[in-house]
Order: structure tokens, then C-alpha cells, then sequence
């Protein structure tokens, strides 16, 4: 089964940066997309951004376009997740998660179209 584990998290003060990384483990990903989400507390999952693994889409939530990018390292089975300009609001807990394959819907926007999900990094961002 895959498996993905995030790091890179930590405290920042804003308008400061950070990289995030995400470990996919077990047999190399073929699936089709990986993606970032985070949750604050209260409030439901947050899509931020996500990749195809083949690197031909990219999609960016409208509240970080400009300020975080995603790229992804195929011989390292790992994606990242660059945190720019950041500010209070990016304070969550950000998880990387995984598609297996386009839904349904053709959709890699929201949670319910991945499969398999880490345990999540904190990022908290002070003012």
C-alpha cells in the first residue's frame, strides 16, 4: 500500500518561508495526481494545490497562486510543497495525499478524490 509521510512543518513569522515535503513510500507512485490539502481548526479540509505525476497539470487554489508552488522528484518519489510570503491564515495543518486515478467527476481539486493520505505537518505562521 502506499504510504505518505510530510515534514517541513514548523513556526514562522509571517511574510517569512517554508518547504514542505512529502515521502511516498512503497512501490514507485504510478497513480495519477498528488496534491496538498490543509485544515484549521474548525473548519473543514482546504485544497491548496496539486500536481499529475506526470507534471503536464498544476492546479493552484485562488489564495495561494503567487505565494506556493508544487513540484514533484519522480526518481525520489517525493513532492514539495514551497511556502512564499507566507501569512496568520496559512496557519494549518497542511497533509499530502495521493489519487490513484482521475474520479469520476475528472476532478483532483477536492479531498474526496484521493486515496491515500499522511498524517499531515504543522505549519503556523505568527504575526
Amino acid at each position: 500500500q502506499v504510504q505518505l509521510v510530510e515534514s517541513g512543518g514548523g513556526l514562522v513569522q509571517a511574510g517569512g518561508s517554508l518547504r514542505l515535503s512529502c515521502a511516498i513510500s512503497g512501490p514507485p507512485f504510478s497513480g495519477y495526481a498528488v496534491g496538498w490539502f490543509r485544515q484549521a481548526p474548525g473548519k473543514e479540509r482546504e485544497f491548496v494545490t496539486t500536481t499529475t505525476w506526470s507534471g503536464d497539470t498544476i492546479y493552484r487554489a485562488h489564495s495561494v497562486k503567487g505565494r506556493f508552488c508544487i513540484s514533484r522528484d519522480i526518481s525520489k518519489n517525493t513532492v514539495y510543497l514551497q511556502m512564499n510570503r507566507l501569512k496568520p491564515e496559512d496557519t494549518a495543518l497542511y497533509y499530502c495525499a495521493a489519487a490513484a486515478a482521475l474520479d469520476s467527476y475528472g476532478s483532483i481539486r477536492v479531498a474526496n478524490a484521493y486515496d491515500y493520505w499522511g498524517p499531515g505537518t504543522q505549519v503556523t505562521v505568527s504575526s
